[in-house]
Parts: C-alpha cells; structure tokens; sequence
C-alpha cells in the first residue's frame, strides 16, 4: 500500500494515512444508493478495516491472553469495531492454544454537535462500574481526537480501581493538541478530517456504511441540526 501514501508505524503506532491521501474514488465500491451525492470519498475500504481489526486481535491475544477481561464498548460509534474486534478475538482463542474470556459491557459518550466536538461531555451508562474492581479492562473506542473524551473516560474508569487498563482505538486524529497518552492498540493514524461509516455517524446518519469515508460539504448542510 506505499504506493497510496500509507505505510506503517509498527505495531503500537498502527497504520499511518498521510494528510494528502485523496482516498478511493466511489466508483470502486458499493454504498447505499441513498447516500449518493453525500460523499467525498472512501478513505479506508471495509476489507481493509477488517484485517487491521483481525491483527489488533491477535496483538491483544499475545499480551493478553489466557486473562480474563472486560470488554467496555465505548457508543455509539464503536460498536461496529467493538462486535468485530471481539468476533476476532473469540475466533483465535478457538483456534489457539491461548484464549481469553471476556465479558462485554458498554458506556454511551456524546461530545459531537455536527462534526464538531463540544465540551458538553456526557457518559451514560458507567454510573456505576464498580463490578470493574479488580478486573482487567480492555476500553474500545473508535476514534480518538484530541484524547480529552478519552481522558475523562480513563479517569472515571481508574476511580473503580481495576487491575489493569488497556485501550483500542480505531482511528486516532493527528490534532494539533493531541493527547500523550496513545491507544495501547491503534488501528491507524489519520488526518483531523471527519469520518463518517462503520457505525460513524454524522448526526446518526452515515452508521450504516461500511467503508469509512469523508462525507462533502453539501452533506454537512443537508443533515446539520
């Protein structure tokens, strides 16, 4: 894939998307007809994610495996990642001699009006989390920007006290104000531009794609709240 300006960071760096990648043009792939006009480009193909997906599975089986984790699926844009992060994972621990078990719960964070993000955090669904205590928590995100969504996560997760804590993050934003603190598991690194398909959404449309891509800016107008 060199010849498209993507290369690889190594494994905890993930795959590096240069700012000047154009994408793939719409004509190579099949997307619902009802998004036709709305999209820019295919930025990474779903068959692409899928096999990224399937070696961040086997990197968490070789540092994590034969412990006991829970999954915390972050909503609503990672689910998609999450179910296939998981399906990989149940998948080598069937064919491997290491395996893991896991039991998946999830938090639902809002910080998006539009395509920008807003200091108006809200965490559902991790009220309580006190069942953490002692446990060994893998966090599953789907894309990482700034890392201060993160952070407020990573802090209210600590105050329940488990074992360990690791984190997989899809997509993780070059940002001019970047968080240091890095997804223990990164998917690729790509350009601050906003990502829509495999469960991203844009005002909770988009969800139902399944490459990522970048929507226009007629889109942005059409379904802005």
């Amino acid at each position: 894939m060199a010849d498209i300006n993507i290369q690889s960071a190594g494994r905890s760096g993930g795959i590096v998307i240069a700012d000047d990648w154009p994408g793939y043009s719409l004509d190579l792939f099949s997307y619902p007809a009802h998004y036709s006009g709305d999209l820019q480009c295919v930025f990474i193909p779903h068959g692409v994610i899928m096999d990224r997906t399937e070696r961040l599975a086997r990197n968490i089986m070789d540092d994590l495996g034969d412990h006991d984790i829970v999954v915390l699926c972050v909503l609503k844009g990672g689910y998609q990642f999450c179910a296939d992060l998981v399906d990989k994972i149940k998948a080598l621990s069937c064919t491997s001699s290491r395996t893991i078990r896991m039991r998946v719960q999830f938090v639902h964070l809002k910080s998006y009006l539009n395509d920008q993000s807003t200091e108006d955090l809200h965490i559902v669904g991790a009220e309580d989390l006190s069942f953490l205590k002692g446990k060994n928590v893998l966090i599953v995100e789907a894309v990482i920007g700034t890392g201060k969504t993160m952070e407020t996560l990573l802090n209210h997760v600590e105050a329940f006290r488990p074992k360990m804590i690791k984190v997989a993050g899809l997509l993780v934003k070059r940002t001019p104000h970047n968080s240091k603190s890095l997804p223990d598991y990164i998917g690729f690194e790509i350009p601050n531009r906003f990502m829509v398909g495999y469960a991203l959404d844009y005002n909770e449309y988009f969800r139902d794609l399944n490459h990522i891509c970048v929507i226009n800016e007629s889109a942005k107008i059409k379904y802005k709240i």
